[in-house]
């Protein structure tokens, strides 16, 4: 379908511009499935042997940030090396036209999940560690629909994973409390609940929509499970500190630089990995 290829190639150029695009809805109807196509043509071209798929990050999760964008329902999108940043590192200038910042939980799998039973989804996580995901929107004032958002990736930026890892033997993640701090400011806190009533729901939910659309999760892949509070917008030089309570502390720091004017390519930011 025309249109579909039309709406990735406006997503691809706003990201390669840093020119935020008007919505993709304005193109066609689009179904969600048709979302998720358009999303696969704006992630391919991105994936290469230097730059493979290294897991998905669940969106739309916590009530309150479905309220902030007007969404009523979660979505995916895929995570690539390139968009990982080392816990206590730095979000490069010009890399994000829109950035905004949520503390989650992560979710390393130990083996891929051929169904979606609680259970099997359950048996399937290594681990877990604390998380950030610095959102961004190629769309213009993050005016989006559930169809904006699934075929920007899920509105995807870059990650942080905390160095702390628990299995869930060792925690409940709907047990858990979270807060992040600005500066040493207090401006985000929820708890495991506000994440589809249990961060574990949402690794249930993108299992079963990413079998549905032929993309079964992996043995290895990183699922950052969605927002436990508010997202807050990112400006240069801002420090963000999060706490999970059990699983424990992550942190990143925007450059102090300012972003690349829009129209400025888009530099890409180096991948930081940390050991497996």
């Amino acid at each position: 379908m025309v249109h579909i290829e039309d709406a990735a190639a406006r997503l691809r150029s706003a990201a390669v511009s840093g020119r935020p695009c008007p919505p993709v809805r304005e193109l066609e109807p689009f179904s969600v499935d048709d979302a998720y196509a358009i999303q696969e043509l704006v992630v391919s071209p991105r994936v290469s042997a230097r730059n493979p798929r290294v897991g998905r990050k669940v969106g739309l999760t916590s009530p309150a940030v479905q309220t902030q964008l007007g969404v009523d329902q979660p979505d995916f999108g895929v995570l690539l090396a390139d968009m990982e940043i080392a816990d206590g590192g730095e979000i490069p200038s010009g890399v994000l036209l829109q950035p905004r910042i949520e503390a989650e939980i992560a979710f390393v799998l130990a083996t891929g999940i051929p169904d979606a039973h609680p259970e099997t989804v359950a048996r399937a996580v290594a681990y877990a560690v604390p998380a950030l995901e610095i959102v961004d929107s190629r769309v213009e004032g993050w005016d989006i629909t559930i169809v904006d958002t699934i075929a920007d990736n899920a509105s995807s930026g870059l990650f942080v994973l905390g160095a702390p890892r628990l299995g869930l033997d060792s925690f409940t993640p709907a047990a858990v409390s979270m807060t992040m701090r600005r500066n040493g400011e207090l401006v985000s806190s929820g708890t495991g609940t506000d994440c589809l009533g249990d961060p574990l729901n949402a690794l249930v939910w993108v299992a079963e929509t990413a079998l549905r659309l032929g993309r079964p999760l992996q043995e290895g892949e990183v699922v950052l499970s969605g927002a436990l509070g508010p997202m807050v917008p990112v400006l240069p030089g801002d420090l963000f500190e999060a706490e999970i309570s059990t699983l424990g502390p992550v942190s990143v720091r925007a450059s102090a630089h300012s972003p690349a004017s829009a129209g400025a390519p888009r530099r890409r930011v180096q991948t930081l990995r940390k050991d497996s």
